[in-house]
């Protein structure tokens, strides 16, 4: 922990060192390393909640409960990881050490997490909660270890307003990339409807290659990123000097630091689109098996459309950003992203929407799931393009580069979307009385009006309140260009 990073010596000494150039192949292989939370996530978000109700028989509260209670540990390990990674000195610079780090368990957690040892744990009440609650907990603090350090080095990696939509487009479309990958195989492979299960995310024994696979995506992607992005560290920046190391002092240090405001719009309007997200998603098994009565073959398709979308939104985002700037875009594209969301389920409810019996119904659901996601990733990227930019802001302020700090934010939010919307989502389905075990066509009309009710117009509150707070955000392109001149000539 004494040695001085590699580059900080010759930084220290005013001279001037240029890193390698932001190629297209930098871009990809900062984006793979996403891949890992994109399986994760579409583990957690669309098939942990069903899986441990409906398969496993574990009270559905009790299962949003546990995802919850992860996520809590996350509010505090997230900001932690990130200090500490920004304040690491090691021979391979303040990140790798953590994303190699991650790379092993985080894939052997992952897989136990849905091959659980059913015989001992029956033995005890809460067994299964237990299990799961411990599981979610480690695994969400492993890929906090990965995730934190790996996306804060763009910020680094370029000042460029522009090329930092670039970069984060390029993550986005793999971390959307590996989640579809796992939902394709999930829905066309491993869960596909067969006689002995009609509805094929039931059968338990899907699970066990759907875990397999996925944990081999995670070591590949998170040790192919690392590895290509190794190069750089030379070039990255240096720890930032601070006074004291104490307890008191670091945490006054973080005070002053997330309560830019910037800073804190965004993250408010991100915990609340995540929290919405969270429902939706942890829903979206429900919708389609249920609400929409599609099959896994259906659902295959649907997946296998989104492919369009993370790469439509990669090329558009920063095409977007360009001409109207990040702030203007986010909350334009995400304004139109929550009303054309909640359409069809709201004209469903008042009967202005094809029925489940329609041939229509499918083709006019691939185009709207791959225009709504499409708008959806693009707000992300933007999102997290705004937040690299408060890096420079909040130097100007404190006198420290705290990327990994501030990217914790983001981090955190997205892994909301399985820790409270999980909560609400098993909350909810408990309250609407949805029967465990259930088959399509066989569920009460009441109920299934319930759930639309939740995932339609409910679930809009949530995302007019993300919306809401973007408005505080005040960066604007010319001010970043201005502030990273004054931080390289220290003249204002």
């Amino acid at each position: 922990m004494g040695k001085t990073e590699p580059g900080s010596q010759a930084a220290e000494a005013g001279q001037s060192i240029v890193p390698p150039a932001v190629t297209t192949q930098v871009r990809w292989l900062y984006g793979f390393g996403a891949a890992a939370f994109g399986v994760k996530d579409n583990g957690f978000s669309y098939f942990l909640m069903i899986y441990y109700n409906q398969v496993l028989g574990l009270n559905a509260s009790l299962a949003g409960t546990a995802i919850l209670i992860a996520m809590i540990f996350d509010a505090v390990s997230d900001p932690l990881v990130g200090w500490w990674s920004d304040n690491t000195h090691s021979k391979w610079g303040r990140r790798h050490p953590f994303m190699y780090s991650s790379a092993i368990p985080v894939a052997v957690i992952y897989f136990y997490l849905w091959n659980p040892p059913m015989d001992f744990l029956l033995q005890y009440e809460y067994g299964l909660f237990i299990f799961l609650t411990i599981s979610a907990v480690v695994i969400r603090f492993l890929i906090t270890v990965y995730e934190i350090p790996s996306t804060g080095i763009v910020a680094e990696l370029t000042e460029d307003y522009d090329e930092r939509t670039r970069l984060l487009s390029y993550r986005y479309m793999f971390g959307w990339y590996g989640g579809l990958f796992m939902a394709v195989l999930a829905w066309g492979v491993f869960l596909k409807d067969t006689p002995e299960y009609p509805n094929g995310v039931l059968n338990p024994a899907g699970y066990f290659d759907y875990s397999l696979i996925g944990s081999i995506i995670m070591v590949i992607s998170i040790v192919g990123s690392s590895i290509g992005l190794h190069r750089f560290i030379p070039y990255l920046k240096p720890p930032p000097v601070r006074e004291s190391f104490k307890p008191v002092q670091i945490f006054k240090d973080l005070k002053v630091t997330l309560a830019n405001r910037n800073f804190f719009s965004l993250f408010l309007a991100g915990l609340f689109a995540a929290i919405g997200a969270g429902v939706s998603t942890n829903f979206d098994a429900y919708i389609t098996n249920f609400f929409w009565e599609f099959t896994s073959s259906d659902i295959r398709w649907l997946n296998v459309s989104l492919f369009a979308s993370a790469s439509l939104a990669a090329i558009l985002s920063p095409i977007v950003t360009r001409r109207f700037d990040k702030k203007a875009s986010a909350m334009g594209v995400y304004g139109i992203a929550i009303f054309y969301g909640a359409a069809p389920v709201m004209l469903r409810l008042i009967g202005w929407f094809p029925g489940n019996d329609s041939p229509y119904l499918f083709p006019v659901m691939i185009f709207h799931y791959i225009t709504y996601v499409t708008l959806i990733v693009m707000f992300g990227i933007v999102q997290s393009s705004m937040l690299a930019d408060i890096v420079e802001d909040a130097q100007m302020k404190t006198g420290r580069r705290e990327e990994g700090l501030f990217f914790a934010a983001r981090t955190f939010a997205a892994k909301a979307t399985s820790g409270i919307g999980a909560f609400i989502a098993g909350i909810a389905l408990d309250l609407i009385q949805f029967p465990p075990g259930a088959q399509p066509g066989q569920v009460p009309e009441e109920v299934i009006f319930r759930l639309g009710v939740i995932f339609g117009p409910t679930l809009m509150a949530f995302y007019l309140l993300a919306l809401a707070c973007i408005g505080f955000y005040r960066i604007t392109r010319e001010g970043h260009d201005k502030r990273i001149d004054v931080l390289k000539t220290g003249v204002s």
